[in-house]
């Protein structure tokens, strides 16, 4: 397994050989137009760690490249595989039409949403995050297989969408397999 540090990777350009030979787990993240760039370069970073399959960016979010992206992501854009879409739905619904048995899981607070450590995750599953400001439509929640959330005890009610993400993310890996 390649292991490089944040210096090496802001230099470096995927090697089409390599990037191909890297372990992937079946694991995706949807980005509902999430607006700041150093957010997505964050989430970059956090499928990277993960070993994630591909990010989806959608409706508003930025792609690469774009500079702000690619100082966030320490260049992790190059390793992790992306595609845009311009609706959350479409995005979705390509996941469940090529992946079988594929599990959409919303991290946002809703009525329907459970504690993120009391959720079951397997694998295949994707993960779901939203606009920092307006969150994840309820049309796209509907679309979702499960919601979890992260609960707050302090006087702020939410986390920033890239730390809510490697929150759950890390919390999913934790199976067996891994």
């Amino acid at each position: 397994m390649i292991k490089l540090g944040a210096k090496e990777l802001r230099t470096t350009k995927a090697d089409p050989e390599v990037a191909k030979n890297l372990k992937k787990n079946p694991i995706y993240i949807i980005c509902d137009n999430v607006i700041d760039t150093y957010n997505i370069g964050s989430i970059f970073r956090l499928a990277d760690a993960v070993a994630a399959e591909k990010v989806y960016l959608c409706g508003v979010s930025e792609t690469p490249p774009n500079t702000r992206i690619k100082k966030a992501s320490i260049n992790t854009t190059e390793w992790v595989k992306w595609e845009y879409f311009e609706k959350t739905e479409d995005a979705i619904a390509n996941l469940k039409s090529q992946i079988p048995n594929i599990k959409i899981v919303a991290i946002e607070q809703n009525e329907r949403s459970v504690r993120f450590d009391k959720a079951e995750y397997t694998l295949p599953i994707a993960f779901l995050v939203g606009n920092e400001t307006t969150g994840i439509p309820q049309e796209i929640l509907n679309m979702c297989d499960q919601i979890v959330e992260i609960p707050m005890w302090g006087v702020n009610k939410s986390l920033n969408v890239m730390v809510s993400l490697g929150i759950v993310l890390f919390q999913a890996v934790r199976l067996p397999e891994h």
